[in-house]
């Protein structure tokens, strides 16, 4: 069985919500060992040691070994929580591994050729993942750290599927035994971009600015020269009354 990383980790005694907030503003993390066929371990694992293995995309498609006490654990990555703002882990699932028991793990899809494609490369066609990885099922022996699929010959308009995808011996992808098979990648035509709506504009002219040369007075303005009436004193015009 082949390990990838190791690091320790101490045994969490202190419980809840509270117990997890202190423990993470001290630099540790919360996590949790189980399966196996034993019991579940709470544990302590160091925040910036888990920072400069999350980045890795082997961290979470290989066997890691876990000292607790000073004990190895072989175990994979099952889920790790991150904080919705910062660049901190908030848990960490670790799921121990036997080697003569199947794990079921997410493996990513490594994509060659794409460039020399003939549907790139003389046919001017765009490439399109629909799937970044893959769950598959195999003996820890057997765990390849990645899967790759070759679009060498890939010609345009064409769509490569998840049973397209190689897979050495021992390893299985549960998803096609239910009858799914998923898009993986394709090739199509670039999207033409659309052309710029051209709607006629009416030109309106700006308040207090004169009209045209020859075009009629609007309905109740005065014509070109005329003066306007002289307003009546006081301002508003006043109603003869009876004497």
């Amino acid at each position: 069985m082949k390990v990838s990383f190791t690091f320790g980790a101490d045994l969490r005694e202190m419980q809840g919500k509270g117990a997890s907030r202190r423990l993470r503003h001290s630099g540790k993390v919360p996590a949790i060992l189980y399966g196996g066929g034993e019991k579940p371990q709470q544990l302590v694992l160091d925040q910036q040691n888990l920072l400069t293995m999350i980045g890795n995309e082997k961290f979470y498609s290989s066997i890691v070994q876990v000292h607790v006490g000073g004990a190895p654990q072989n175990a994979i990555v099952k889920d790790i929580q991150m904080h919705p703002a910062r660049n901190v882990v908030v848990h960490v699932d670790l799921q121990r591994v036997l080697e003569d028991q199947t794990i079921r793990i997410r493996l990513p899809i490594h994509f060659r050729n794409e460039a020399s494609s003939p549907g790139v490369k003389t046919q001017g066609g765009v490439v399109s993942h629909m799937r970044s990885d893959v769950e598959v099922i195999c003996l820890p022996r057997d765990l390849p750290e990645f899967l790759e699929l070759d679009l060498g010959t890939m010609g345009l308009n064409e769509t490569k599927f998840v049973a397209d995808v190689p897979l050495p011996a021992g390893v299985t992808i549960p998803e096609l035994a239910h009858g799914r098979n998923a898009p993986v990648v394709s090739i199509h035509s670039p999207r033409a971009e659309e052309p710029e709506p051209t709607a006629e504009v009416t030109a309106t002219p700006a308040e207090g600015a004169a009209p045209a040369a020859g075009a009629a007075p609007a309905a109740g303005a005065p014509a070109a020269g005329a003066s306007a009436p002289a307003a009546a004193p006081g301002g508003a015009k006043k109603e003869g009354g009876k004497k």
